[in-house]
C-alpha cells in the first residue's frame, strides 16, 4: 500500500504547506510544468518523486526527468504525461499508444484544470490534479491524494487552496 500526493502545474512555486502534504505521502507524482528545479529539489528531500517535464520546463528539467513516465506501482500500471488529454479526447501524442497498451491509471497536467474520470471503452482512470502553482487563470489550487494497493486506487482526495 501507498499514499500518493499528485500534483502538476507548480511554475516555480511550492511551500510549506504543499510540503507538509508531501510528508505524509509515501510517493509524490508530479505531472509536468515544474518550473524552477527547486521545486522537485524540495520534494525529494523529503518523499521520492516521480515526475515528467512539461512545455514550460527548461533544459534542465527536460534533462532529469522524462516527457512520458510509465510504471507500475502496487500493481497498477500508471502513465504520466504533461499534455495527455482526456477520456476520449487524447492528445495525438498519446492517443495510438495508449489505445492499443492502456495503463490501469493515466495522469495529465497541463489544462490547469482538477478531473478524474473512467474511460470505459479502454478501461482505464484518468486523474489532472489541476495546478497547485499559482500561475495561470485557475481560480482555485488543486492537488490530489489517493491510495495505491494490490492493483487498486482507492481513498481519493482532493486538496484545495485560495489562489
Amino acid at each position: 500500500m501507498k499514499k500518493i500526493l499528485l500534483l502538476s502545474d507548480t511554475h516555480s512555486y511550492i511551500d510549506d504547506v504543499i510540503l507538509k502534504h508531501v510528508k505524509h505521502a509515501d510517493e509524490v507524482w508530479h505531472a509536468g510544468d515544474i518550473g524552477d528545479l527547486k521545486v522537485t529539489d524540495a520534494i525529494k528531500a523529503l518523499k521520492p518523486l516521480r515526475a515528467v517535464y512539461g512545455n514550460i520546463d527548461d533544459d534542465k528539467a527536460r534533462q532529469e526527468f522524462p516527457e512520458h513516465n510509465r510504471f507500475t506501482c502496487e500493481g497498477v500500471d500508471v502513465w504520466i504525461t504533461h499534455i495527455g488529454g482526456y477520456p476520449p479526447k487524447y492528445n495525438i501524442r498519446v492517443k495510438e499508444a495508449i489505445t492499443k497498451n492502456p495503463p490501469k491509471l493515466f495522469i495529465s497536467g497541463h489544462s490547469h484544470i482538477l478531473k478524474v474520470m473512467p474511460d470505459k471503452k479502454l478501461n482505464l482512470l484518468h486523474m489532472n490534479p489541476g495546478a497547485v502553482g499559482k500561475h495561470g487563470f485557475h481560480k482555485v489550487r488543486t492537488m490530489l491524494r489517493f491510495i495505491v494497493d494490490n492493483g487498486t486506487i482507492k481513498d481519493l482526495e482532493v486538496i484545495e487552496f485560495k489562489k
